[in-house]
């Protein structure tokens, strides 16, 4: 239960199946209030308490608002956020909607991108502070300009007018985003743990001995750049 008064962060599932993962370890870890929203399940609650919105993935489109009435309420949400200044950080579909939202446009990639692949940061990433988070080995402590993510995506978005493009991949160039000082969009999950990747993979046309050795060999490296992350977003 969030009290009144108390800011907190605002966590809405596009579909019941892709959970905060991660951002929620982080969330329970730090001790800060939150609350998780089902929107395949229920309504989105008073906002007033929440001085962060968080939102995920799913496997429809931005574009299909009449089917999926909930897309329109969160659009909504984020311009309200951004215009007063509280902190916005959207995932997969989650950062489909930022843009939609800022005015830019999302449609299908060339194809889809399913796996680890490398992003490369862009020259205003590589000193973005919170960016630098996530691109640092965990390990060496080495700042790396390209770094191994897990995407499960096929649809991209342009960069808004008057964001600053952070990241991209070979097959989508616009990866990532910042708005403002407090606005942040990835089109990658970040917030993947190890059991989600092989539970949503299990019955997809992939190459699971390929995909469970780039896992085994990268994930706890990631996990911890997306802590790191977290921890200077999140506070």
């Amino acid at each position: 239960m969030i009290l009144p008064g108390v800011v907190a962060v605002l966590i809405l599932k596009n579909t019941s199946v892709e959970g905060p993962g991660t951002i929620e370890d982080h969330l329970n870890e730090a001790g800060m209030p939150y609350s998780v929203v089902d929107l395949e399940k229920e309504g989105l609650p008073d906002t007033k308490g929440f001085d962060t919105l968080v939102m995920m993935g799913g496997p429809m489109s931005v574009n299909e608002e009449s089917q999926y009435r909930y897309i329109s309420d969160e659009i909504t949400l984020v311009k309200e956020f951004v215009a007063a200044g509280r902190k916005v950080f959207g995932v997969c579909l989650g950062a489909q909607i930022m843009a939609k939202a800022l005015g830019a446009r999302v449609y299908a990639g060339s194809e889809k991108e399913i796996g680890w692949y490398d992003i490369t940061l862009t020259e205003e990433g590589s000193i973005d502070p919170l960016m630098k988070r996530l691109a640092t080995h965990s390990r060496t402590e080495d700042l790396r300009r390209s770094f191994p993510v897990f995407h499960w995506h096929g649809e991209t978005f342009d960069i808004p007018e008057g964001a600053v493009r952070l990241a991209g991949s070979a097959l989508y160039p616009n990866q990532a985003f910042r708005y403002g000082d407090n606005a942040y969009a990835f089109q990658f999950h970040i917030e993947v743990r190890k059991a989600m990747i092989y539970e949503w993979l299990k019955n997809e046309p992939v190459d699971m001995v390929q995909i469970r050795a780039k896992t085994e060999a990268a994930y706890d490296d990631y996990l911890g750049g997306a802590l790191s992350f977290y921890k200077a977003f999140l506070k």
